[in-house]
């Protein structure tokens, strides 16, 4: 710190508010690795940090729908009474889940000869409406010589070892249980290749996987975990590779599920157990929280913190995996989930059940609504996923991230960035009637992401909100790609039209983008199949041009409607040009109230060059 002369009251105050730069590490094996990455700015952090351990993995399209978990729904009926409900009741949704009692007795990569007589029809039927299903596979395997897995895995010596030299034994789901050694590179090219469909009886390619209980967890073990003497390959014991065993088993598993396709899709997984460069093979999730609303507020840091260290697919279980909460809390959770990476409900054994309809037609009402909003904002989430595994630009980000100017923004943790263009604050107190917003930037403009007033000179806002929505707000100078209606799940809204969302800044400009390919395959890597486009509004003309020419995709989807947030006055006429094509007349809508301009029936190409001007 630079010398300061003592004596006023002020100058030692300066001195004690010198930032502390002390650090002290500890390391079981004496090994630390250290990487400073110099920044200097937090974008800046991310590319390096990626560079280091990769990016955040393009996820298939129909794993940013919302997900349906229980332990567990119990058998072929019941999914498809639970499918079933959601198109009865209106509620779009893309997966339904299978928890460990979809097993043979624990037997991961088997089924319930009684529950699960038929699950290739069970996946026919689900598939027919467009929908995936995800089962549950842990890394403990059950000590059962008549279980092929487990027998080619002894014989094999695939097993984490004790410290003399056998197998080692702990307590999990299924009983005594041995632990594959992920960390063996041949291991996980045998465990990979169980994935493959003439191997995994009864899976077909719209199952996909869930790892869980991979920390690893052993009942009854010291610290619930595996001991620290165990060996694995080369050697190594436990403590040293502890870390890793859950980011190597989910390595292996999202290998198997490309490999099942001959490396054409993209796979997706969820783990509970993670590392530096999980964001490479899926998704995680916080694990199991409980019912209760301490539980939905610390959700945010947690996210914001797996965020921050490069794993952008991150959720929190919705309403809270134990206990039963009461739909006021399943409500706000619904609204805070619609508006994080990873969507999933998911509800203990010991729970009521809770599938959305439930709780009443006005909280069913509700909950439609946010999973609904969530659908139509998918182009912008695809789009930031894009950034995130382009780019290592985090999908939730705190707000210091995207304001560094402003040191009011440093502490706050109970409202988020999704994106660069909204700003969402979660409701997560009980009967509150008001919120208090921190609206970020001095010269920025701010816009109530539904009803679109414009929020000026904001910083801390009181906001009165009811049980309908929580508070969402978009900032001036961005365009935000949406859908004009939601559909049943993922792949029925493939066609269905875009409008974009312009919110001008104080000097009337405004830019975004979005990103569209086929929503499951590798053909935009490996044949460059994707559009990019930028849309850009500046001087009273709002063009779309190419952001990204090494691409090209065939889309017949088109640009519906667009929707000015801000703009200053009435416009006499506005005209649309395509390339090619002769301009039109447009028609359009002004809210004086609102200083919004709405422009309709438009169906200008998304893959095409065009300009509306105003």
């Amino acid at each position: 710190s630079k010398h300061v002369p003592l004596g006023s009251a002020a100058e030692s105050a300066k001195q004690r508010a010198v930032p502390l730069t002390d650090v002290r590490w500890m390391s079981e094996s004496g090994i630390i690795d250290v990487f400073l990455l110099m920044g200097p700015t937090a974008f800046d952090i991310f590319k390096q940090f990626a560079q280091l351990t990769g990016t955040q993995a393009l996820p298939p399209l129909f794993s940013l729908g919302y997900h349906q978990c229980r332990w567990n729904y119990e058998d072929e009926q019941d999914v498809k009474a639970v499918d079933a409900g959601f198109d009865a009741h209106d509620i779009p949704y893309d997966v339904i889940w299978l928890d460990i009692e979809h097993t043979d007795g624990k037997r991961y990569f088997t089924w319930d000869k009684k529950k699960f007589q038929n699950p290739r029809k069970m996946q026919e039927h689900l598939r027919k409406k467009k929908r995936k299903l995800v089962v549950i596979v842990d890394p403990h395997i059950k000590v059962d010589p008549t279980y092929t897995l487990y027998s080619q895995a002894k014989d094999k010596g695939y097993f984490v070892k004790d410290r003399n030299g056998q197998d080692f034994e702990g307590i999990c789901w299924p009983g005594s249980s041995c632990y594959l050694d992920f960390t063996s590179p041949e291991v996980r090219k045998w465990y990979a290749d169980q994935f493959a469909f003439k191997t995994y009886k009864g899976s077909t390619n719209i199952l996909f996987v869930w790892n869980d209980m991979n920390e690893p967890s052993v009942f009854k073990g010291a610290e619930l975990t595996m001991q620290k003497d165990a060996v694995h390959y080369n050697n190594w014991e436990h403590r040293e590779v502890h870390n890793l065993y859950g980011f190597y088993q989910q390595m292996a598993t999202a290998e198997g599920l490309i490999r099942r396709s001959s490396g054409k899709e993209r796979p997706f997984v969820l783990t509970r157990s993670f590392f530096a460069g999980s964001q490479k093979y899926g998704a995680v999730w916080t694990g199991d929280n409980t019912a209760e609303w301490s539980y939905l507020k610390i959700s945010i840091p947690m996210l914001l913190t797996i965020s921050l260290a490069g794993i952008s697919f991150c959720g929190a279980d919705v309403g809270g995996f134990i206990g039963d909460p009461e739909p006021e809390l399943l409500v706000r959770w619904y609204q805070a989930g619609a508006y994080q990476p990873f969507f999933r409900g998911h509800s203990n054994m010991e729970s009521k059940r809770r599938e959305p309809w439930l709780f009443g037609e006005k909280n069913t009402q509700i909950i439609r609504k946010a999973i609904r909003e969530r659908y139509v904002l998918l182009p912008y989430l695809y789009t930031l996923f894009y950034r995130a595994h382009t780019a290592a630009e985090p999908v939730m980000r705190p707000l210091w991230i995207e304001f560094p100017g402003n040191i009011e923004t440093f502490g706050v943790e109970n409202e988020y960035m999704l994106g660069n263009a909204l700003l969402v604050h979660p409701v997560t107190e009980k009967e509150a009637k008001t919120v208090s917003v921190l609206l970020p930037g001095s010269e920025e403009i701010w816009y109530d992401f539904r009803r679109f007033k414009r929020i000026e000179d904001a910083s801390t806002l009181k906001i009165p909100v009811t049980l309908d929505n929580i508070p969402v707000f978009q900032l001036g100078g961005t365009v935000i790609p949406l859908k004009t209606t939601a559909g049943k799940s993922t792949e029925w809204m493939i066609d269905i039209s875009y409008e974009l969302h312009v919110a001008l800044d104080t000097e009337a400009c405004a830019i975004g983008e979005l990103y569209v390919d086929d929503g499951h395959s590798f053909q935009y890597l490996h044949k460059k199949q994707f559009l990019y486009r930028k849309f850009t509004f500046h001087k009273n003309i709002l063009s779309s041009s190419c952001a990204d020419q090494s691409g090209q995709y065939q889309t017949t989807c088109v640009v519906e409607r667009v929707i000015v947030l801000g703009f200053g006055k009435q416009p006499t006429s506005v005209t649309a040009n395509s390339k090619g094509e002769k301009e039109k007349e447009v028609v359009f809508t002004y809210d004086t109230k609102t200083f919004t301009l709405t422009l309709g029936n438009l169906a200008l190409s998304v893959d095409a060059d065009w300009e509306i001007c105003i």
